[in-house]
């Protein structure tokens, strides 16, 4: 205990010194001309240029961006009407919201997810309505921000972070993925004939935090990232290590227990009981294992699937993650993107696909979230550098 407490004493000091020392800082200044690592033949480009941190993503029907801003409390509305591949100025189509993070469109009617609840905004005439109460009641504090999405199957889903690093829940719908039907009725794992379930609504459970998810294009299956646990030993009262736990992508099923706060993945394909945290007798030989792991620490966020690209053949059956960066690791892990892999739905490696907002363990940006466009583009938020990217892919 005495040397977490030291481990976190360490890194506040760390963070503090970047922020009031800027020859010892951690985040270097954005650049104006992009100089990111791409695959041959993918360009990008500055979309927009924000006055605020941009989060979460999604397009309406009619092809125009929205875009959360947890920190500003809005949501803004980007188009490009004469088709530059830069944005014109943003539309702030909502303010005074409650941290929202989590965009979906039902139709015309767009939700956001507040740390509180989901609200809902419509759209008539082009002329956005005020906030109206959606879902209320959720859990806030500790991983607080939420991501909503609508399924392949109709139903709407979203994540309620854990309230800890590492902790016995007291409310059982933390640390889990919820399900809900589109008009808001709860519609969990536990099915009840004729009616919807009056218990917690919840999906899928074990998962610390989960910020984003996608469904494969074929399979319809849900892959989900998720940020493990920091400052875990791989020995009981052992040193701290890095490398551990790795992060996870993980296939939900429904009903599954992914394993946090007891353990995490490991390369034997089953799970790691946490040697400080160990929880009932089988509970991780029990939970579900990653369908694929990542760095440690390297928060892994937006994830979107590939088939409505406009890139090459073999890129669209794969994913692309977007992983927002350590911030606990004396070699910084993440800031980049990675394509993952899949073949016959399932995912079998994790390769870079765009780098360059770390350099020499200093980032000066840090990607969200990942979302294909109607123009068959990559958009990529980043909420350090204030930049919303487009990815293009030019045949050579």
């Amino acid at each position: 205990m005495i040397e977490i407490f030291i481990y976190k004493i360490k890194s506040y000091f760390a963070l503090a010194m970047c922020s009031i020392m800027p020859s010892l800082t951690c985040a270097a200044e954005a650049p104006t001309t992009l100089n990111l690592k791409l695959p041959a033949g993918f360009e990008a480009n500055i979309y927009a240029k924000l006055d605020v941190a941009p989060r979460m993503m999604a397009f309406s029907p009619d092809g125009k961006l929205l875009v959360s801003s947890s920190k500003s409390n809005q949501v803004l509305m980007l188009t490009d009407a004469n088709r530059d591949g830069i944005a014109e100025a943003p539309t702030t189509i909502a303010s005074d919201l409650n941290a929202p993070n989590g965009l979906a469109f039902v139709e015309d009617d767009l939700l956001v997810a507040n740390q509180d609840g989901i609200v809902k905004l419509t759209n008539q005439n082009n002329k956005w309505s005020a906030p109206t109460p959606f879902i209320s009641g959720l859990a806030t504090g500790g991983h607080t921000v939420k991501t909503v999405k609508l399924g392949p199957d109709n139903h709407l889903y979203f994540n309620i972070g854990s309230s800890c690093n590492v902790c016995n829940e007291a409310d059982p719908t933390r640390a889990t993925l919820l399900r809900y039907t589109i008009d808001g009725k709860p519609s969990g794992a536990l099915a009840v004939v004729g009616k919807h379930t009056a218990l917690p609504p919840i999906w899928a459970s074990g998962l610390r935090n989960t910020q984003g998810f996608a469904w494969h294009p074929e399979t319809k299956a849900m892959f989900a990232t998720n940020n493990g646990a920091d400052m875990r030993s791989d020995s009981k009262g052992g040193q701290i290590n890095d490398a551990l736990p790795p992060e996870h992508i993980n296939e939900i099923k429904r009903g599954g227990n992914y394993g946090w706060p007891h353990c995490w993945g490991n390369q034997s394909g089953d799970m790691t009981t946490d040697p400080n945290f160990p929880g009932p007798e089988n509970f991780c030989q029990q939970a579900m294992p990653p369908a694929i792991m990542l760095t440690s620490h390297s928060t892994p966020i937006g994830i979107t699937f590939l088939n409505k690209s406009h890139f090459p053949t073999e890129f669209k059956g794969d994913a692309i993650v977007a992983l927002h960066g350590s911030w606990n690791r004396e070699q910084l892990s993440g800031y980049k993107l990675v394509r993952v892999q899949f073949k016959q739905g399932k995912p079998i490696k994790a390769v870079d696909f765009a780098t360059g907002w770390l350099n020499n363990n200093q980032a000066w940006g840090r990607p969200v979230d990942v979302v294909v466009g109607p123009d068959g583009a990559l958009y990529v938020s980043d909420d350090r550098a204030n930049y919303i990217y487009r990815i293009t892919y030019k045949q050579r």
